[in-house]
Formats: C-alpha cells, structure tokens, sequence
C-alpha cells in the first residue's frame, strides 16, 4: 500500500510522467487551453500554477527555474512577456479545470485545463474569392466572378497520360496474351473449406 504518499502515476516511469507534464505545460502556456484526461490536468495545475507564480517574479533567476520545467525560450519568453502580467494582481487560482465527460473510445474522463481569463477567439471570416489570375477580385469585378461560379462546367473526357486523340483503347490481355475483361479478372467471392484445403 502506498501509505502516506501524493500524487497519481498515471501508470508510468517517473522520468516518462515528467517528460508528460513538460511537454503538457509546454502546450498549455503555448495555446493557453489544453484538452487532456481529468487525473492528468488535476496534477499538471499546480506544477502550471508554481510556474505562473515564479514568471510574476520577473527575475533572471526566476526564469532559471522556469527554465525547469520549460525547455523552450519561446515559451518562456511568452511567459514572462504576456502571461504573467495578466496575472499581476491576483494571489493564485490561475487555472481552472472543465469537465468534458467520458472519452468516445475508452471511456476516461476528459477535461480542459485553460487559464481562467481566456476566451475562444472566434473564426475569421473567409477571404474574398480570387479569380482565375489570382488576384483578389475589386468590388466593381465582383459580379462576373460570381456568375462565372454558378455556371457548371463541361466534365472532360480525359485519357491517360502518353495516349494521343484518336487512339483507342485496347483489351487487356492475361499472361497467355488472350484479350480479358474487368469481370474475368476478378478473382471468386467463394469461401474457402476449412482445414486450409
């Protein structure tokens, strides 16, 4: 029994549980939300929430110790610039955890671990339609665009590659050099006996 003792394996090595949680905070500063398992995101935010903390320091020495747990400069750099800062008057809970119930294929529980103050951007809208130069189409060139989009175009009869306009197709042939089918060449659907016969 494991008297006395904290926090989950999650059923792996110490070195490969570490290597997790680095490469989950990792993600976590990167995008700011992650989508991962409710044990997982239990553990990874207060090691997430230590991080934030020591980044409010602002120190060389403080980014050394960040540098723990964060191998990217990047990351760190975003960290230290734009993170922390947002969370310059608050004591701590800079984290929060969402239940998102059990996983389609194995049933495990999921939840997003995200910072608290973060908000779904929402999508872009779509480009205006290039037409057929590639440049970007000008409000005066809109409508001719737009027609020649509705009207469907002719399907083409294409030939493989290396044959010329007039020449026909011939007949496949087998190993013995007779003409076959498509239907011939498919092999019987019939099963085989038992007993590999």
């Amino acid at each position: 029994m494991r008297h006395n003792t904290f926090g989950r394996k999650l059923g792996r090595t110490t070195a490969h549980r570490l290597a997790m949680f680095r490469n989950q905070l990792a993600s976590l500063m990167e995008n700011e939300r992650i989508i991962t398992t409710l044990p997982k995101a239990k553990e990874l935010r207060p090691i997430a929430e230590k991080v934030v903390t020591q980044s409010k320091r602002g120190t060389v020495h403080a980014r050394r110790l960040v540098g723990r747990w964060l191998l990217s400069r990047d990351v760190i750099k975003k960290l230290f610039d734009e993170i922390a800062p947002r969370f310059e008057t608050r004591p701590g809970g800079y984290l929060r955890i969402v239940k998102l119930g059990p996983r389609q294929g194995d049933g495990a529980e999921m939840a997003v671990l995200e910072f608290v103050d973060f908000q779904l951007k929402k999508k872009a809208a779509p480009a205006p339609a290039a037409d057929e130069k590639g440049k970007k189409a000008k409000k005066g060139e809109e409508a001719p665009a737009a027609e020649a989009a509705e009207k469907p175009k002719k399907a083409r009869a294409t030939k493989p590659v290396g044959e010329k306009k007039g020449a026909t197709r011939a007949p496949r042939a087998d190993a013995k050099g007779h003409a076959t089918t498509k239907a011939s060449t498919r092999k019987a659907t019939t099963p085989k006996k038992a007993g590999g016969e």
